[in-house]
C-alpha cells in the first residue's frame, strides 16, 4: 500500500510542508546566487527517473558557466558559494518541485545521468522500479564516496525493503547528519567518477 498510493501522499505533504518554511530562505540563495554568479540561478538536468523515464532535475547552481576553450573539469569550476551550498545541501532544495512534480520522492535512489542506462546489469535495474529520491539509504551509507556497485547494491537494498518507517528512519538520519555536518552527507557535493559498468 505504502509503495504507491501512501507514499506519494507523504512525498505531497512533507514538501510542501517544508516549502512552506523553506520558500523564503530559497528566495535569499537565489538572490545571491544571481548577485555572486550572475543566472541562471537554477541548473536544470536531464536524469533517468522511475521507469527509466527521463525528467530535468532541479539544483541551484554552484559552477562557474562551463564555456568553449576552458580546460577546467567539474571540479574545478565549483565556486565559494557553490561549495558552501553543497556543504550545506541547500542547493538540492529546489528538487522539492520535482517531488511535488511527481518526477522524485523524497527518499529513493538519487537520479543519475542518461548516459549510464544502457551500462546497468539487470539487478542495478531494479532502483527504477520506484521513483529517484532527494536523499537514499546510499547516501546516508557514504554518499559520493561509496564505489558505484556498493551504491547500487544499497539502492536495491532499498526497493526491497521500502516502507514507511524506512522512509522516515532515512529522512531522520539524513537531517541529523546535516545538522552536525556529518562528512558522509554534508560532503561539499564531491564529485564522483563516471560510472561505466565496472567500476
Amino acid at each position: 500500500m505504502y509503495r504507491r498510493a501512501g507514499k506519494r501522499l507523504f512525498d505531497v505533504v512533507v514538501a510542501v510542508s517544508i516549502l512552506a518554511i523553506a520558500t523564503i530562505p530559497m528566495l535569499g540563495v537565489a538572490v545571491v546566487i544571481r548577485a555572486k554568479m550572475g543566472a541562471p540561478v537554477i541548473y536544470r538536468h536531464k536524469r533517468t527517473g522511475m521507469s527509466g523515464a527521463p525528467f530535468e532535475m532541479l539544483k541551484f547552481r554552484t559552477m562557474d558557466l562551463q564555456v568553449p576553450g576552458d580546460p577546467r573539469p567539474s571540479s574545478e569550476r565549483i565556486t565559494g558559494l557553490g561549495r558552501t551550498l553543497r556543504s550545506l545541501s541547500l542547493d538540492e532544495l529546489p528538487q522539492l518541485v520535482n517531488v511535488l512534480r511527481g518526477d522524485m520522492s523524497l527518499v529513493g535512489p538519487r537520479p543519475l545521468l542518461p548516459d549510464y542506462d544502457s551500462l546497468y546489469s539487470d539487478e542495478q535495474r531494479r532502483r527504477f522500479e520506484v521513483r529517484p529520491g532527494i536523499t537514499g539509504l546510499a547516501q546516508i551509507s557514504g554518499r559520493s564516496r561509496l564505489a558505484w556497485a556498493k551504491k547500487f547494491a544499497f539502492d536495491v537494498k532499498y526497493v526491497d525493503e521500502l516502507s514507511l518507517a524506512n522512509d522516515l528512519k532515512i529522512l531522520a538520519t539524513t537531517a541529523r547528519r546535516l545538522l552536525d555536518r556529518s562528512s558522509t552527507v554534508a560532503d561539499g557535493g564531491a564529485i564522483q567518477a563516471r560510472f561505466d559498468g565496472t567500476n
